[in-house]
């Protein structure tokens, strides 16, 4: 008989998991692990996160305005202690964000954050909520959460130790449900009615013990190509420079030093070793300010428009209206020191060179320091590692075969063309960093459309340019037009057709990260309601679950809930590259009733529309708040994005979807319009 029930229990079981969609891919513990404290000593308070295979939790220590959520530690002030610096992640990982547009940081498997606080009293209660999202790759999912906490800790008199180990230990709230209760309106009554308000927009999660028992997760790691191309950039733009005017004056200066020297080609090889390490060293610089300047570098608006600036002086140097140099008393002194000989000597060789290539070299190398700080901190030093290599392979192979030097192009008009494509490309580069101003600052003068007429315009005058039908005063008028003219004419000519269909709204993949954001709608439309709101690709939608019902009874269609949100990444993705298409277009403007519904939305309810959820028992005020609550008390999940059908009288007409491709989106639509 026990063999029989064994396996029903077990089916009754997973049927009842398999229709729990409540997601929890974190769970905290919290500890002091201080030992015996005494009242005016500094602890650790311990945040522990244990995170789900295939997730990552956001991490602290990254511009909160970048878009995901940071974790965010709230505590209840009092007197039984006192704050001592901030919130602290231990160890987090670190990457460039192609969706955000920035450096974040973040945690697999396990996550841990550090508080440290003065305790003024015996009998100490530190109370707060830690706030924070979890993402998964895997499918696309976000789920934002936050979590009461109590810290109980006893403390002897300043002059005797009373041990009291026991009474000292973490206390997690949710240790049944009647204390969990109690903590959590003992903590409410206490909490600021402001941070209140701007944490209902997340989803609060009950405390449960971690399980140390449990095998660590061993999630595979993606593979980050950008670093790959921006490195193979770095290479081209080395290479590049070594065709500047400036560069060519030293191939002979180096053919004839080396000549001379005995064990020339040992000598040779160091030379171009002397010239990558100096080239690296300049990374060094910029990488050892270390990832908070690197990340100031990238979301303030002070250093944007610096280098807004910088670049539309290196773009007019380039196009020869003055040059950058270094004072000429610096390079002589070096130079002098490189006719020491000897691997001394050798080593200056080196320097000269990089010194004296400076003034036609760096506006090239200011732009790829500028652009490697919006990627992980190692950017710099790989990127100019990148660039060096260039310089470090030619000068060091004509050291090696000086008889090669005849074979290399003369100098000419085409040397001043190389320049000037390169200026255009700098006031291109440039509007970026105008680009980052505007959307930091919420200004939204720089439209998309706008953002894109100049990069077409920039890069059909380059067109142009390459085929000689625009000149620069110093430019010889083009006679003759290469294969290798037309050539590079052609792929200019084929980015700017590129760009052309953007201006429609049209999603450009290989500008992803680059471009501002979608707008909101190319198509002057009037609202069909005026509760309704304008979306990307002149779709409307309602910010409120029951207008969308309302109308959705007056229209006769069914409702298309999107549960989304302004930090999730992948709801950008979803409305960027699989709403537009075609099949799913067509289906979304004249078969649903959308209802577009963030759940970290701040707006404040109107006070008659404030209510106490049945979930959580917790007093909703804001519209994420109701939102969040809508999806889990009615759709049993907190993860976003998340597309629901319904009637109009909110039932739900099939199986909800989440993060999808546009054949699963397209299924999904056509099933819910056949099931109404």
């Amino acid at each position: 008989m026990k063999k029989a029930i064994s396996p029903i229990i077990f089916l009754l079981l997973a049927s009842f998991v398999s229709f729990g969609q409540i997601l929890k891919p974190t769970t905290w513990s919290f500890d002091t692990k201080s030992g015996e404290v005494k009242v005016g000593e500094t602890i650790n308070l311990e945040f522990n996160a244990t995170i789900d295979k295939g997730w990552y939790l956001y991490s602290s220590d990254f511009a909160p305005d970048l878009g995901p959520i940071v974790t965010e530690v709230k505590l209840e002030p009092n007197d039984s202690y006192e704050l001592v610096g901030g919130i602290t992640p231990i160890h987090p990982k670190k990457k460039y964000d192609d969706i955000w547009e920035g450096d974040i940081t973040y945690f697999k498997e396990k996550g841990q954050f550090i508080q440290k606080v003065k305790i003024l009293k015996p009998n100490a209660k530190i109370t707060g909520e830690i706030s924070f999202q979890t993402c998964t790759d895997v499918d696309g999912r976000c789920v934002n959460g936050k979590e009461k906490f109590v810290f109980n800790v006893k403390a002897a008199a300043a002059s005797a130790v009373v041990p009291v180990p026991d009474e000292r230990e973490t206390v997690a709230i949710s240790t049944s449900v009647e204390e969990e209760k109690e903590a959590a309106d003992e903590v409410m009554a206490s909490l600021d009615t402001e941070n209140t308000k701007e944490n209902e927009a997340v989803l609060e999660q009950g405390t449960e013990p971690v399980n140390t028992d449990k095998p660590a997760a061993v999630p595979k790691e993606e593979a980050d190509t950008s670093i790959f191309t921006f490195l193979l950039g770095a290479f081209g733009v080395g290479f590049a420079s070594i065709f500047m005017p400036c560069i060519f004056p030293i191939m002979p200066i180096t053919v004839s030093y080396f000549t001379k020297q005995k064990n020339g080609k040992v000598k040779a090889v160091f030379y171009g070793f002397c010239i990558l390490i100096i080239f690296s060293l300049m990374g060094l610089v910029t990488m050892s300010l270390g990832p908070t300047f690197l990340n100031f570098l990238s979301t303030h608006w002070v250093p944007n428009l610096i280098f807004f600036i910088i670049f539309i002086l290196f773009g007019i140097s380039l196009l020869g209206a003055f040059e950058i140099v270094l004072p000429h008393a610096a390079v002589n002194k070096i130079d002098a020191m490189s006719d020491k000989g000897g691997f001394i000597g050798i080593f200056f060789m080196a320097l000269t060179l990089v010194l004296v290539s400076f003034s036609c070299t760096v506006p090239l190398v200011g732009s790829l320091l500028i652009l490697s700080a919006k990627g992980d901190v190692w950017r710099p030093f790989l990127g100019m590692l990148a660039f060096g290599l260039p310089f470090a392979l030619v000068f060091g192979g004509l050291a090696f075969f000086p008889e090669y030097l005849k074979k290399l192009p003369k100098s000419g008009g085409w040397l001043n063309e190389l320049k000037a494509v390169f200026g255009l490309a700098e006031f291109a580069l440039a509007l970026k960093f105008l680009s980052n101003i505007d959307l930091t600052r919420h200004w939204e003068l720089i439209h998309r459309n706008y953002f894109l007429m100049f990069w077409i315009l920039i890069s059909a005058m380059i067109t142009l340019y390459i085929l000689g039908f625009l000149r620069l005063p110093k430019d010889s008028k083009v006679e003759k037009r290469s294969f290798s003219r037309w050539g590079f004419a052609a792929l200019f000519f084929a980015f700017t057709l590129y760009m052309v269909p953007g201006l429609s709204n049209k999603p450009l993949s290989l500008l992803s990260g680059i471009l501002p954001p979608m707008p909101v709608s190319n198509i002057a439309t009037k609202l069909e309601h005026p509760k309704m709101k304008q979306l990307p690709h002149g779709l409307q939608s309602f910010k409120d679950y029951d207008d969308a019902l309302a109308y959705s009874a007056e229209v006769g269609k069914p409702v298309l809930i999107d549960f989304t949100g302004y930090a999730c990444a992948n709801c950008r993705k979803m409305e960027e590259f699989v709403w537009p298409k075609p099949e799913v277009l067509s289906r979304l403007q004249n078969d649903f009733v959308i209802a577009s519904l963030y759940v970290d939305d701040k707006a404040e309810l109107p006070k008659e529309k404030h209510y106490v959820s049945t979930y959580d028992n917790e007093l909703k005020t804001t519209v994420g708040g109701k939102n969040m609550d809508l999806e889990i008390t009615m759709f049993n999940n907190n993860a976003q994005p998340y597309y629901v059908i319904v009637d109009s009288e909110g039932n739900t007409l099939m199986e909800p979807l989440g993060y999808s491709t546009e054949e699963e989106f397209v299924a999904f639509l056509d099933e819910g319009k056949g099931k109404y």
